[in-house]
């Protein structure tokens, strides 16, 4: 039997797919393109995956890895023989090479279709989306590459748009995960990396085979301390879920952008928070006025329900949820009729639901059914502690994107970031994490000064351990100080009264 492979070509293929299959976030990933390329393995392009998104040039490596890929590719195909006598490594390692440059080959169109699904849900929704267009080229080119003698990966049902909605898929939760999260930091790099795997598993092999039409069977629960981004890794991992493609059709079977149906549990009494997740009939309870679809009705196969302040909820809701977790099933209030929930529910929470078991405020078994998948938030000390110099400057512009717009963001960013070292100090704890740094650029923008609800971390005139130390703190000042630091931390009075153990009346008036 003639090799269709050199020793060489074989191990490119062999990192080739390992690069498919690696999580790309993760320090494997680079070393499988370092292992690839050899010597022409460019280092000044080695830690694009844990840069932020806004730092990252086009990658050199990437245009290699393709390059070779195609040129191998062409010849490859044009040298199978035509008895299809190849060894199983060699059908494996063509099938890889294909694979990587297909994907990249359509990468641009595949965020074309992104960025239209986003541009829809900004404007609400309720429009369908659209036919793919450019999936018969796609086919056509699998076809021309891998519909060769003895290879049956073409002939199988379902397979080219098995690859094809596994593709747009990647794509997705790249630009989610890559996109929506910024900053450069070591902890930040771990949280993209643990997205990712809460959407693909660790074993994307098993997750290609079987798994994507099974991850709505588990949940995922996302933990941090408030302000810190557990809504935007719910809807990376919401907008990013496998979603099959109708070459019938020539279309999606669902809408990819509009699955992420979020509710806050904290802000809503029981009965609503009830009637939103589940629905309720004319007449369930006072308002009520016509039947309605609760969100876990609604809500499509490969889309998810985020339970955001999971940990506020009441037991008897928990009940709920838990069947909903077991069973699959729900009924609206009012009503007997039992309904089948096809999606995938992720939670959220500040609290410490194990410490919330033990204070029989929250079900075990109702724990255990969330926390299959966990999923953990950085403070913004953390990534400030866990990168250079340069990270809360990358952070605040960011931010300041958001404030004033691309062309202004640079120059307010710079402003803030100099007002921020000179009278909070380079070691500020941020208590109220991101979201409190937006909001000091707000007060910057303004009124040019930010006065934080707990002490500043500059001098020695606000430093807790000289201040406690030397005696120079009244009882009363400490109390108020310390319920000032709690009440940034906790969001809100209420939080700020449970982890004080103390009326909300009294937290009130320590913080007028």
């Amino acid at each position: 039997m003639r090799r269709l492979f050199s020793d060489e070509e074989l191990a490119f293929a062999d990192c080739v797919g390992r690069v498919n299959r690696a999580n790309p976030f993760l320090p494997e990933r680079i070393e499988w393109e370092r292992k690839a390329l050899g010597a022409e393995f460019a280092e000044a392009a080695a830690d694009w995956n844990v840069q932020s998104h806004a730092k990252t040039l086009p990658n050199p490596n990437l245009s290699r890895l393709l390059e070779r890929a195609c040129v191998l590719t062409e010849r490859i195909r044009t040298d199978w023989p035509r008895n299809g006598r190849v060894t199983r490594a060699e059908g494996e390692a063509h099938v890889a090479l294909v694979a990587f440059r297909i994907f990249h080959a359509f990468a641009e169109r595949f965020d074309g279709l992104i960025r239209e699904g986003e541009a829809r849900r900004a404007r609400g929704g309720g429009e369908p989306p659209g036919r793919v267009r450019f999936f018969a080229e796609a086919r056509a080119e699998m076809e021309r590459l891998l519909a060769v003698p003895g290879l049956r990966l073409i002939g199988e049902t379902g397979a080219v748009e098995h690859f094809f909605a596994l593709a747009f898929q990647m794509r997705r939760a790249f630009f989610h995960i890559f996109g929506a999260l910024a900053g450069g930091s070591a902890p930040m790099a771990r949280l993209r990396a643990a997205i990712w795997q809460s959407i693909f598993t660790h074993d994307f092999t098993r997750y290609r085979r079987t798994l994507f039409s099974r991850m709505g069977d588990f949940a995922t629960l996302v933990i941090g301390p408030s302000g810190t981004g557990k809504e935007l890794v719910a809807r990376a991992i919401a907008l990013s879920r496998y979603v099959a493609f109708d070459s019938k059709r020539g279309m999606f079977a669902e809408d990819f952008a509009g699955a992420f149906f979020p509710l806050n549990l904290s802000a809503l009494s029981p009965t609503l928070i009830e009637s939103e997740l589940f629905g309720h009939r004319r007449g369930a309870f006072t308002g009520a006025l016509a039947d309605r679809a609760g969100w876990m009705e609604v809500c499509p196969a490969a889309g998810a329900v985020f339970l955001d302040e999971i940990g506020d909820v009441d037991a008897g809701i928990q009940v709920k949820l838990l069947r909903v977790l077991q069973a699959r099933t729900f009924q609206r209030l009012g009503d007997t009729e039992s309904r089948v929930f096809q999606g995938k529910v992720i939670a959220a929470t500040n609290r410490d639901l194990p410490a919330e078991i033990r204070a029989g405020r929250f079900r075990e078994d109702f724990y255990y059914r969330l926390c299959s998948d966990v999923v953990r938030t950085p403070s913004l000390r953390e990534q400030l502690d866990g990168a250079g110099a340069g990270e809360l400057a990358s952070l605040a512009e960011h931010a300041a994107r958001r404030l004033v717009g691309a062309g202004e963001a640079e120059a307010f960013a710079r402003e803030a970031v100099a007002w921020m070292t000179k009278n909070l100090g380079a070691d500020y704890a941020w208590p109220g994490n991101f979201r409190e740094l937006e909001q000091c650029m707000r007060n910057l923008l303004v009124r040019g000064e930010y006065r934080p609800a707990g002490p500043l971390a500059g001098g020695a005139a606000d430093d807790w351990n000289a201040l406690i130390g030397g005696g120079r703190l009244t009882a009363e000042e400490l109390l108020r100080r310390y319920t000032r630091l709690v009440h940034a931390q906790a969001g809100t009075v209420e939080e700020t009264a449970r982890r004080l153990d103390l009326d909300r009346r009294t937290v009130k008036a320590r913080l007028g």
